[in-house]
């Protein structure tokens, strides 16, 4: 039986209920109500209630009991050290394709772990394959309605999936989405394709066995985004995959749009969407703004670039002055992906007097790639092509470049580490807004 550890707690919010209680960081709670949460869904659900006895370990390590009573549904105001209290499932597919195995040895260990856990993908959109769940965590699904959950398909004709994920349950994917659709619970799925095993036909026979589940007042499947496959140098020899060219991309651009097309005149919705990257490699414009509905998969990249684009118009309106004093330089660190579609926000930074912004689109000397999206620059690439060269007053890093938050890159070196190799200011940036707040701020007379 898996180990439920109390849930350490690393901040309590200012003017909360815990706050008023005195609950402090390093403080644990080890029971609610008489039952011991496993994750964060079970902590969540457990307060919900109005009145709550709470069985607490404080960081000495001594045991408190308390009783709390609130209005329902009120929060009390603590984030947790993890979302998972009782430890990570994880994954024992062997996709060739995976990000985790195309690593370099010899990081830290919280890189190379493969989750496969259903409440990471309830809780921050984060995908599952459906592969690894026992009996006991499908009831659970059923049980809280743990819905949409996010689900790595790949592949419908089960010979298909097998090879990608080699596992023989790969091939339950349809009966699993029958499952959703009887009990009314609905997925976003993705196809990451790989050139000579699922495209072509097989993916044609993806997307409409998918979007066969679009239907009803709540579709099992909500969404569908098409990824292509990232290959790195650090990738096994024997992998059999072949990396996506300009030409595929636009074979595959033609063959979903196509697609997308009989979609929307049969659910008055495109259902599929192709992710940013494939424009890019196939040097084809992106679709407009307006093509990708309330955004579905954004964070698979699906739309990306042009709401970046639309909230920047936006923003820009708003807080961008005609000139600021003093004047500044700054270097806009971008994948060279996206070197093309932010041209004309970089011409708007720069039609600010005092303001001179240089873009600096690099591609990614340590995963091998001739194209790279932000999000896989690393610390190496920026001291590669920036070192010693003139950054004015700092740098401007966009933080999908960063470890889910930390001030860490993919590569393991520290936003700290790099301003020293660089010797200048790293600016992290979080969006659009912090894009053009920290252009106009006075940050230079610090």
């Amino acid at each position: 039986m898996t180990t439920i550890n109390p849930a350490r707690i690393t901040k309590v919010l200012p003017d909360s209920i815990a706050a008023e209680i005195g609950f402090e960081a390093g403080d644990a709670i080890v029971a609610i109500n008489g039952t011991r949460p496993r994750d964060l869904i079970d902590y969540q659900f457990l307060c919900a209630d109005e009145v709550l006895e709470l069985e607490v370990l404080d960081a000495t390590g001594k045991t408190h009991s308390l009783e709390i009573e609130k209005d329902y549904d009120q929060d009390l105001g603590l984030e947790f050290e993890t979302a998972l209290f009782d430890g990570l499932i994880q994954c024992n597919n062997r996709c060739p394709f995976c990000f985790i195995d195309q690593q370099p040895p010899g990081k830290r260990t919280s890189l190379y772990l493969k989750d496969d856990d259903y409440r990471l993908s309830f809780l921050y959109g984060s995908y599952l394959t459906l592969t690894n769940l026992p009996e006991r965590e499908w009831q659970r699904i059923e049980q809280m309605r743990l819905s949409p959950l996010y689900v790595s398909v790949h592949a419908t004709e089960a010979d298909v999936r097998i090879r990608l994920l080699k596992n023989q349950r790969a091939g339950q994917i349809l009966q699993q989405l029958k499952w959703f659709q009887k009990r009314r619970l609905q997925i976003h799925a993705q196809v990451v394709v790989c050139p000579g095993i699922n495209d072509g036909k097989h993916l044609e026979q993806t997307l409409k066995d998918l979007t066969s589940f679009h239907t009803g007042e709540v579709p099992a499947v909500a969404s569908v985004a098409v990824v292509p496959v990232g290959l790195t140098r650090f990738r096994p020899p024997e992998d059999e995959l072949i990396p996506v060219t300009r030409e595929k991309a636009q074979e595959v651009i033609s063959q979903v749009q196509m697609l997308s097309r009989q979609f929307r005149q049969q659910f008055g919705s495109s259902v599929v969407w192709l992710a940013d990257e494939w424009f890019l490699i196939a040097g084809e414009e992106l679709p407009s703004e307006s093509e990708y509905e309330e955004y579905p998969q954004i964070d698979n990249g699906v739309g990306s670039i042009q709401l970046f684009i639309k909230q920047f118009a936006t923003v820009a309106a708003e807080l961008l002055p005609p000139k600021v004093y003093p004047q500044r330089k700054l270097t806009w660190v971008v994948g060279n992906a996206v070197e093309k579609a932010f041209q004309p926000i970089l011409k708007r930074l720069n039609c600010v007097e005092g303001l001179e912004v240089n873009m600096r689109a690099l591609c990614s000397d340590y995963w091998g790639q001739t194209i790279s999206v932000t999000g896989l620059l690393t610390g190496h690439d920026l001291v590669l092509n920036l070192e010693e060269q003139d950054l004015g007053d700092g740098i401007l890093l966009p933080n999908v470049m960063l470890k889910n938050g930390e001030l860490v890159f993919l590569d393991d070196m520290s936003i700290e580490e790099l301003a020293g190799r660089l010797n200048t200011r790293i600016f992290p940036l979080a969006g659009v807004e912090d894009l053009i707040k920290t252009c106009i701020s006075d940050f230079v007379q610090v």
